[in-house]
């Protein structure tokens, strides 16, 4: 593999793109209109929303790597990066939009505001109270999606992983079946693992804990790596690894 690491965005460009300026930002800025959709069944043929998305960034991303475009070149790489983290954390493998739509029972368009987004109205006051408090109450939808999320990053943000860092064998297994085999292939090894319903009826144990320090955490920085190189291959700035 051939160094062109000058010719891929710096961290701290990347990171520009995250936030508020980043997929999070639109979902502030514009709730309910064109908000990308970071939810994957990794079991469901006909779950492409998610797929769609990483491809179309993934090929602007190799045109602009192409052309020499930092910025844009940051910005892709940022949006392929959230994308492939939201699809393989267990959270967002949980169907999300189909248990909110049973608790509000409504579509997404009528959340055209980040209070019509935050409150969800009853038929009454008991009725608000208790729809509101099976989202954001003890063990409702959202604190429980949002507590699995913030445990993650806290589990994993203080230690250094070194099985992340992807082998000869990890680069010819993505130059033989693509980044988006790849990508649902480690999302169906994840799922397997039932974290996110081990977390619903146990909370956070110290195996649920060693799992996602020695699995997830590991496999998630892999695979984003692993499709960074790939778009930097398919732009013919790298060399693609012989079997």
């Amino acid at each position: 593999m051939t160094d062109s690491s000058d010719a891929f965005p710096k961290l701290k460009q990347i990171l520009h793109f995250e936030g508020n300026n980043g997929p999070d930002g639109i979902k502030h800025k514009s709730p309910g209109k064109d908000e990308p959709w970071h939810f994957y069944d990794p079991f469901d043929e006909d779950d492409t929303q998610l797929l769609e998305l990483l491809n179309s960034h993934y090929k602007e991303l190799v045109k602009h790597l192409k052309s020499g475009v930092v910025e844009k070149s940051a910005f892709d790489a940022a949006w392929i990066a959230h994308a492939l983290v939201d699809g393989l954390t267990p959270a967002h493998h949980f169907p999300y939009e189909e248990k909110l739509e049973e608790l509000r029972g409504e579509k997404m368009a009528s959340r055209d505001s980040l209070k019509n987004k935050a409150i969800i109205k009853g038929i009454n006051r008991s009725d608000t109270f208790k729809k509101n408090w099976a989202m954001w109450g003890t063990g409702g939808l959202m604190s429980m999606h949002a507590m699995f999320e913030g445990g993650v990053a806290f589990i994993i943000a203080p230690i250094s992983m070194k099985t992340a860092r992807p082998t000869e064998s990890d680069i010819e297994l993505i130059n033989d079946i693509g980044y988006e085999e790849y990508f649902k292939r480690v999302a169906r090894q994840i799922a397997l693992l039932g974290m996110y319903d081990r977390f619903h009826a146990t909370g956070w144990t110290p195996k649920l804990i060693r799992d996602v320090r020695n699995e997830l955490g590991p496999a998630i920085i892999k695979t984003v790596c692993l499709t960074w190189y790939s778009a930097m291959r398919d732009a013919g700035l790298l060399k693609a690894n012989k079997k």
